[in-house]
């Protein structure tokens, strides 16, 4: 391997310690006012990486077939080339990483009005149960109280949130309703003033 093949594969190799620099610590020294922009520690890591692997392998490539100064700008137009369109890649993709929608933080005003089920019984309105509640499509365990006692499976809905691990539950669970009262005219008249 010729020095100037072995030039560029440190330049390559220098670009993956930069992009792991990039990974482990972050966004370095910021070379430029716009560090989030062309140059970023990963746009830069895949610019020498392109520029430093295609650079070599053309230089290596060329090796028997040219003299050295065209075999080093051909090498050097070759890994620019291929470096531009990589910048170009990660940039934009770190871009997207950056700007991706996350979930918002749930908070007690987002425990507010969802529904859930009795997973440890709430024997008094004094003592805690749990809840198991589903928000946002995710399954979290809550201590829970109620005003009346409330059995392991019942749904309930939260009225309250008055902590960060507790919430306020009323049962949402169908109630039957009550058997129609018979008329008066049915019943015996027991009790008859003479």
């Amino acid at each position: 391997m010729d020095t100037m093949t072995l030039t560029f594969l440190v330049v390559g190799g220098l670009s993956l310690v930069l992009l792991l620099i990039s990974v482990v610590i972050g966004d370095v020294g910021h070379f430029a006012a716009d560090a989030d922009g062309p140059f970023s520690l990963p746009a830069l890591a895949a610019f020498l990486g392109g520029g430093g692997f295609a650079g070599g392998a053309a230089a290596s490539l060329l090796a028997d077939r040219l003299d050295d100064t065209p075999r080093l700008l051909a090498a050097l137009g070759v890994g620019t080339v291929v470096a531009l369109p990589l910048a170009f890649g990660a940039l934009r993709l770190m871009s997207g990483l950056m700007r991706m929608r996350t979930d918002e933080t749930l908070t007690g005003a987002g425990l507010l009005g969802s529904h859930g089920v009795v997973v440890t019984a709430i024997t008094t309105p004094t003592s805690f149960g749990e809840v198991r509640l589903t928000i946002g499509g995710h399954t979290l365990k809550y201590y829970a109280r109620s005003q009346h006692p409330l059995p392991v499976g019942t749904p309930v809905y939260v009225v309250d949130v008055p902590s960060e691990t507790s919430v306020e539950v009323v049962s949402t669970a169908y109630d039957p309703p009550a058997p129609p009262i018979a008329p008066l005219s049915d019943h015996p008249r027991s009790h008859e003033p003479d």
